[in-house]
């Protein structure tokens, strides 16, 4: 794969106060998480909003204490977090998956939100040769130092996109020639029904609330791992290796 030539960085850098946060933003940085002091206002403030609004960019409105938790600095009512990977578009990956004749293998992360799982994932799916990871702006675990260990530097190597409006973005892939596959407990059928062999977008739920409807509607096939035990669910992480691995088992010894 040729989409690990971004930069590395150890950890998460926090930037504090107004001015030094809107400077991050112009340069480019990848704003993991801002956190903006509740009721602050000024004409600082308004610039960074404008700048936010411009690079899409959301931030958490908190109290002065939680920002004093993070930092004894002077914040300034301002601290961001910059991530240690840089985000990619997932509408820039497919066209170029396509034209190395390959067949995209995407897995697409429905609000994934803990760090360690997200971590565990990217480790499974940089092994599985999966394209590129797809993740919800809001709602997602940070990609932060705990989740680049867990994944043993996978999060360095595979591409992760992170898309503000993450359901047109699933269609995007269906528009591309994509099959949704969602695996899901909401279905009769089993994961080793689908043909995996063809283009095809994986999305794996939540730990708690699993895919949301709009994709389950809109998917083309819903697909469970069959349990025989008494425990009633897996790990997302151990659930996403299993139906990867179902979809590399055909691709490698594909049906006669």
């Amino acid at each position: 794969m040729a989409f690990n030539s971004r930069p590395q960085r150890e950890s998460n850098q926090m930037v504090f106060g107004i001015r030094a946060v809107v400077e991050a933003i112009r340069s480019g940085k990848e704003i993991e998480a801002l956190f903006i002091q509740r009721g602050i206002s000024g004409g600082l403030i308004h610039e960074l909003k404008e700048l936010m609004t411009e690079y899409q960019i959301t931030a958490q409105q908190v109290p002065v204490e939680k920002l004093n938790r993070i930092t004894q600095k002077n914040h300034q009512g301002v601290i961001a977090v910059i991530s240690p990977i840089v985000y990619q578009k997932i509408e820039n990956i497919i066209p170029d998956v396509f034209e190395k004749g390959e067949v995209p293998l995407i897995l697409v992360l429905d609000s994934v939100t803990d760090v360690r799982n997200m971590g565990a994932i990217a480790r499974t799916a940089e092994c599985a040769g999966v394209h590129a990871i797809v993740i919800p702006a809001k709602g997602s675990a940070q990609i932060n130092p705990d989740a680049i260990k867990t994944s043993a530097g996978a999060l360095y190597k595979i591409p992760v996109c992170r898309h503000d409006n993450f359901m047109q973005t699933v269609r995007f892939l269906q528009e591309s020639g994509l099959q949704l596959v969602c695996c899901t407990e909401k279905t009769q059928d089993n994961i080793y029904n689908p043909d995996y062999t063809v283009p095809t977008a994986i999305v794996m739920g939540s730990e708690e609330d699993g895919i949301r409807n709009e994709i389950i509607r809109i998917s083309d096939h819903l697909a469970k791992i069959p349990m025989f035990g008494e425990i009633e669910s897996l790990n997302v992480s151990v659930s996403t290796g299993i139906i990867l691995y179902e979809a590399i088992r055909q691709r490698t010894h594909p049906a006669p």
